[in-house]
């Protein structure tokens, strides 16, 4: 089986997980599932409007399913035998929930081709449900058959995981708000380990918890994670400026956030006084005008900083894919995780 193939079947599964934890619409019972019973009265209607349609209106759009499918893939790796499913809602309702704020932060306009949630429902309601994507996963824990030990694990693994994403994501707000044009690479790729490869690594390292891994399992797989997540980041910065007909973001959003993306970093480094000037000029201006957008990315595209940073993608995940396949046998779940992070740096969408 191929991984896209793999994918494809791990997806439809996720989906129906999905489905069988958090209703469309709510009902008294499925609410005492998540609240406990209460001392006076729920308002079903209005609670499923302010969370089960902005949840769901963005969980219907689709998304690659790709973190709980890593789980599933690292669960396999180790042996683990168990019908592990439900617990990969645990990935996909986080990072759905950091989208959902995401968006708001980044003043985006659309999400997987659609107006973003905030722009269907309002900032209000999009962010309290954004937030309580945060919160829901605990509950899977909770009312699962895990013992004590491994609930804490998980519960510790989710905390400082989550911790570290918003750690990631104040380092590329404060860069684009202050316009910070300083940014090295190894600081960018920390921020994109805290942003983008906190939910693959955590998806690793609950994989591992479930198959009952090492310490040893742990360390290397999660920074395998790690590094695909830096890779898919850089591959999403690639993609805002050269999109393909797929893509289901306005081309350059990126551009008018003044975001300090590996891209533009490697054309400062490089770039004449003149463009260097010019390109964090249109930065500053968080402008929305098209030909200064496009302005800037022929100044990013004059300097091959697609083809670069393409490649230190490529070279980020190689390296660590090594110490992954000279670790364990050969199997057909190795081989989809190696096939899985060439999917994600080759993807066009």
């Amino acid at each position: 089986m191929k991984f896209n193939e793999y994918l494809a079947k791990k997806k439809k599964l996720v989906d129906e997980e999905l489905a069988k934890f958090l209703p469309h619409e709510f009902d008294s019972k499925s609410l005492d599932r998540f609240h406990g019973s209460v001392s006076f009265e729920y308002d079903v209607e209005s609670l499923s409007k302010a969370l089960c349609d902005p949840i769901w209106d963005l969980l219907d759009r689709g998304g690659k399913r790709w973190r709980p499918a890593l789980m599933l893939l690292f669960y396999e790796l180790l042996g683990g035998k168990d019908d592990v499913l439900k617990y990969t809602v645990i990935p996909e309702i986080l990072h759905n929930g950091t989208l959902l704020v995401d968006d708001i932060e980044d003043s985006s306009e659309l999400r997987r081709g659609k107006p973003c949630v905030h722009k269907s429902f309002g900032v209000d309601v999009a962010i309290n449900a954004g937030n309580s994507m945060y919160f829901l996963p605990f509950d899977v824990v909770l009312k699962s058959d895990l013992d004590d030990s491994t609930k804490n694990k998980i519960y510790e693994l989710i905390s400082t995981e989550m911790m570290k994403l918003h750690s990631g994501q104040a380092l590329d707000i404060w860069w684009h708000k202050t316009s910070k044009n300083n940014v090295s690479v190894d600081q960018y790729c920390q921020m994109c380990a805290f942003k983008t490869g906190t939910l693959a690594r955590l998806s690793a390292k609950l994989g591992v918890v479930l198959a009952n891994g090492s310490v040893e399992d742990q360390n290397v797989l999660s920074k395998f994670a790690e590094r695909v997540g830096v890779a898919f980041q850089i591959k999403d910065d690639i993609l805002n400026i050269k999109p393909s007909d797929k893509w289901g973001k306005d081309r350059g959003d990126d551009i008018t956030e003044g975001k300090m993306s590996l891209l533009v970093i490697r054309t400062l480094d490089v770039a004449s006084d003149t463009d260097k000037s010019r390109l964090l000029e249109i930065l500053g201006l968080h402008t929305k005008d098209v030909s200064l957008i496009n302005e800037a990315i022929e100044i990013i595209l004059k300097y091959d900083s697609v083809e670069f940073v393409n490649k230190f993608a490529k070279d980020l995940v190689e390296e660590s894919w090594l110490e992954v396949s000279n670790k364990y046998p050969e199997s057909s779940a190795k081989t989809l995780v190696g096939e899985f992070a060439s999917y994600l740096i080759d993807r066009d969408v």
